[in-house]
């Protein structure tokens, strides 16, 4: 179905992506994690034509369809229908409503005049609203994109893709700006998306236990290249020092989880540490705060 071979990236002297390999036969739910400035970022780039291959390598998709030879804007529009982008700062029009945010996803189908007066058919309305109903948007669809929160914000960008009626969908970091109950909603969704329309979704994660969770499928980029590609239950704590080239304590899996528990355990084994340590503080689990009379 996706098939990368040998794909390298090159800015002056520095290696992005360095022959980058992965094979996918099948729709699925894929994790890319790695740490900052390990190509996650630039391979998707590249997978959507936003960025081009620097020496050799091949994208293709379907069997045939050669994406890294697509000439022309027509042709690279064409495959960005197909292959939607998600970013993580959402990229929408702040002052726009919700719903128009959305049929913005139909932008590259439609004409000059009709893009240039803001004209929709009728039937993309009531799809819009229909996408916005079944990721819990529907009451919003009025008010301004900037009225929103963040988590709500992603799931209109989330919206606008879906819009588009792509066959894969790319997110880059879709989550590192929530808070994590916001990153639980929007990572539901992309999970449903895949699961109920059987449409492939490969994600840029920064937390483990999200990969984990969410994805059948995680590939561990460091340093430009491609050093782990298995399934979550092979991604060890071991695996994921190598991945992220840390050794010994200076690994935490808990310092970058975005499970909602796991976070306040953190917070609470911090103010145990804090309240351990202040002679005036009260012990944990009295009444009152942590600050003593």
């Amino acid at each position: 179905m996706l098939k990368i071979t040998n794909l390298t990236k090159r800015f002056g002297e520095a290696t992005a992506v360095d022959g980058a390999n992965i094979t996918v036969d099948r729709a699925m739910m894929i994790g890319i994690i790695g740490a900052s400035g390990a190509g996650k970022s630039t391979l998707l780039r590249m997978l959507n034509r936003l960025g081009d291959a620097t020496e050799g390598g091949q994208i293709s998709f379907e069997g045939g369809r050669e994406i890294t030879a697509l000439k022309g804007g027509g042709a690279k529009r064409a495959w960005q229908r197909d292959c939607a982008m998600i970013f993580q700062q959402f990229n929408l029009v702040p002052r726009m409503d919700v719903v128009s945010n959305v049929l913005h996803g139909t932008l590259n189908q439609r004409s000059t005049l009709a893009t240039m007066f803001n004209l929709y058919p009728t039937e993309d309305v009531h799809r819009a609203i229909d996408i916005l109903e079944r990721l819990g948007l529907a009451a919003h669809a009025s008010k301004r994109a900037e009225a929103l929160s963040g988590g709500q914000q992603q799931r209109v960008a989330i919206a606008r893709a879906l819009m588009q009626d792509p066959k894969m969908i790319l997110a880059d970091e879709p989550i590192a700006s929530l808070d994590p109950m916001n990153a639980q909603v929007v990572m539901d969704a992309l999970r449903r998306i895949h699961e109920e329309d059987g449409r492939m979704v490969i994600a840029n994660l920064h937390t483990l236990d999200t990969a984990r969770k969410y994805c059948d499928r995680v590939i561990g980029m460091r340093a430009g290249r491609i050093v782990f590609d298995g399934t979550p239950a092979q991604l060890t704590t071991g695996v994921a020092r190598d991945i992220y080239g840390a050794g010994g304590d200076s690994f935490s899996e808990a310092a970058t989880s975005t499970a909602i528990e796991t976070i306040a355990e953190t917070e609470i084994h911090a103010a145990k540490a804090w309240s351990d340590f202040h002679p005036l503080a009260r012990p944990l689990g009295g009444a009152g705060d942590l600050t003593g009379d």
